[in-house]
């Protein structure tokens, strides 16, 4: 089996409920999905959904690294020999995590299929399912608790604030959606690096009474040491977000105890190759494990899907990236029933397009 060629084409989707959170407004997502053709083996798909605020690419340049590095780096060679592949990639693609997350995924699915099971079997299949946060972005209080129990009604169990901006209406909001949910959903929050240490301090003290179950990256990537103290003095689990993208990430975050969970997200580390690895570490230290998403069509959410449901560690997930997508050329590639992720029944990541 040979790669015949790989293509990439940018898909832009607009939000149905557009959303604000600390440091953008979102209204659309485009991703881009890749095609990679075998001779005499089956057709790999991807989705990769650059941001440039987290990943630094944008659609063009992740256009741009598959048809000037990827394309010619990988046709005609073997794609079940995906290590080597890939590792044939990274220095290229050092600066592009979103692209190879795409091909990544693209090689996953050809092996997958070629091996006629679900990728999430294929890593170790430990569960078949998993439930789902759903993200509320930043609204006024009244429109957060409406949403908040809109989402509950759906099913969903597990809820995520956005904040980050204001940390009195921060607790404010947290505090009356826990009122009007009550004690049957579990409330996490989000406040993408929009606190000081002493306001993320300020905020974990006033929603105690909402028993929220972790706190995401409440300070700036760019000032690790300040996460660290949010960690060792808050009274529940804080998460880095954005300050996990490599590896090493993982590690000084884990040797330096500046976090107590990590959200590892395919687009930030470059695919489920490198979310392995990352998820070793984290294990081996004792680090629980969320995996999360981008604006993701829904067959980059399929991919953290298969991820999650193949480690043991992994015990959360915020896949919800997909949800609201309008003209998602992937819908189906996941199967969502009051708020739990199913994977597809299909090889690989379980999706084709519609036609083939």
């Amino acid at each position: 089996m040979r790669i015949l060629r790989v293509e990439a084409e940018a898909v832009s989707m607009r939000l149905s409920e557009p959303y604000t959170i600390a440091y953008e407004s979102v209204d659309t997502a485009v991703n881009v999905l890749l095609r990679m053709e075998t001779e005499g083996g089956p057709v790999g798909f991807g989705c990769s959904a650059p941001d440039q605020a987290v990943t630094g690419e944008t659609p063009a340049s992740v256009l741009r690294a598959v048809n000037e590095v990827v394309g010619p780096a990988l046709t005609g060679e073997d794609p079940l020999r995906w290590t080597l592949l890939l590792e044939r990639l990274r220095e290229p693609l050092a600066s592009h995590p979103a692209a190879l997350a795409g091909v990544d995924m693209a090689l996953f699915d050809i092996l997958g299929k070629a091996a006629g099971i679900g990728v999430w079997k294929l890593l170790g299949g430990y569960r078949d399912h998993i439930e789902t946060s759903v993200t509320i972005g930043i609204l006024p209080e009244a429109e957060t608790v409406e949403r908040a129990r809109a989402r509950a009604a759906e099913g969903f169990r597990r809820i995520k604030i956005k904040g980050g901006l204001d940390v009195e209406v921060d607790i404010a909001r947290v505090r009356r959606v826990r009122e009007a949910l009550g004690d049957g959903v579990e409330l996490r929050f989000d406040a993408n690096q929009g606190y000081s240490v002493e306001q993320a301090l300020r905020f974990v003290e006033g929603t105690k009474p909402a028993r929220l179950e972790l706190l995401e990256q409440p300070t700036s990537r760019g000032e690790p040491d300040l996460m660290g103290r949010v960690t060792r003095e808050a009274s529940i689990p804080v998460m880095a977000d954005e300050s996990l993208m490599t590896l090493r990430d993982v590690y000084n975050l884990a040797r330096r105890d500046l976090a107590d969970m990590v959200n590892v997200k395919l687009m930030k580390v470059g695919g489920i190759a490198e979310a392995l690895q990352i998820n070793g570490v984290a294990r081996s230290a004792g680090l629980e494990v969320m995996v999360g998403c981008m604006d993701e069509a829904a067959l980059g959410i399929a991919a953290g899907l298969h991820f999650a449901l193949s480690r043991p560690n992994v015990e959360y997930a915020d896949l919800d990236g997909h949800l609201g997508l309008v003209g998602d050329p992937t819908g189906g590639a996941v199967i969502l029933a009051d708020g739990t992720l199913y994977p597809g029944e299909g090889p690989g990541f379980g999706w084709t397009p519609a036609g083939s």
